[in-house]
């Protein structure tokens, strides 16, 4: 249970919602599905791979977690930016999407929104080879994949969750969650940095906050 809710948390499908509004601004409505299952099944790929090779790759190259989660929280950061300054249709992502629908169906909505830096560490965390069986590995990849489906349901209900509120009530959230995750974003690099031991946070948790 505590491994579900944690991945639950860190992958936040919910949150996720906001960001398929974002990229999907100028994707035909009929393409909406492909454009989610897109998104889940690169999402998916990414965080089946750290479970299966992540702690093998961070340790073999010698880099902290802590610096890993400094740069996710940059990235996002300044994808939050974006929801939050950006014109609703800049002439560059108008141009962007007439060329490749599914182009932000890998970034920003599979990464950094579904595996985000955070979920990726958690998953380290979750399977660590020197604390966990293969079998208590296997379970947290299964609950990884439940996380995951709730996700992929949820966007494929995000048109008529947008047709209840409305486009400028969908705009606005947009924006307001493009300020909930550069909080987010700046908790992970204050967490990263604590891990790094640049700054000392009194009360933080050991999992990543993204």
């Amino acid at each position: 249970m505590r491994e579900f809710i944690t991945l639950f948390v860190v992958i936040d499908p919910i949150g996720t919602l906001p960001v398929f509004y974002f990229t999907t601004q100028f994707v035909p409505p009929e393409l909406h599905w492909r454009f989610a299952a897109r998104g889940v099944a690169v999402a998916t790929a990414v965080l089946l791979l750290f479970l299966v090779a992540g702690q093998y790759v961070l340790e073999g190259i010698g880099l902290r977690l802590g610096s890993f989660q400094i740069a996710g929280g940059i990235v996002l950061f300044i994808f939050a930016l974006t929801m939050i300054f950006g014109d609703p249709k800049p002439a560059r992502e108008i141009e962007e999407a007439e060329r490749d629908h599914m182009a932000g169906a890998v970034f920003p909505l599979a990464m950094p929104s579904i595996a985000s830096p955070g979920a990726m560490l958690a998953i380290v965390i979750l399977t660590d080879n020197h604390q966990n069986s293969v079998r208590d590995q296997f379970v947290t990849g299964c609950l990884l994949l439940i996380v995951l489906g709730i996700t992929l349901v949820l966007l494929l209900l995000a048109a008529r969750l947008k047709r209840v509120i409305g486009g400028t009530a969908a705009n606005v959230i947009s924006r307001v969650m493009g300020i909930v995750l550069a909080s987010v974003a700046v908790d992970a690099i204050l967490n990263g940095l604590d891990t790094v031991g640049i700054i000392s946070i009194s009360g933080g948790t050991a999992l990543p906050a993204l």
